[in-house]
């Protein structure tokens, strides 16, 4: 875990996210007093729904709707 002062982190802040997605903690120190540190963020990982994991949802099912969609929807009644 590497302790960087606050100017060196802000002349040095791309390198020092390269280290922190490496997996190395950094942290920043203010006037030799350690008062932040860096992380990595782990990325969730993605849960499965118990008998509906096979089920795929397509992409095209968040495309915006055309004209006849919205209006095939707004004569059905919902």
């Amino acid at each position: 875990m590497g302790q960087y002062n606050v100017q060196e982190a802000k002349t040095r802040l791309s390198e020092l996210l390269n280290l922190v997605e490496n997996g190395e903690d950094v942290v920043i120190a203010k006037a030799g007093r350690p008062v932040a540190r860096l992380v990595k963020i782990e990325r969730p990982h993605k849960r499965e729904l118990g008998f509906l994991a096979p089920l795929q949802i397509p992409d095209e099912f968040y495309d915006p709707w055309t004209e006849d969609e919205m209006g095939d929807v707004a004569g059905s009644g919902l």
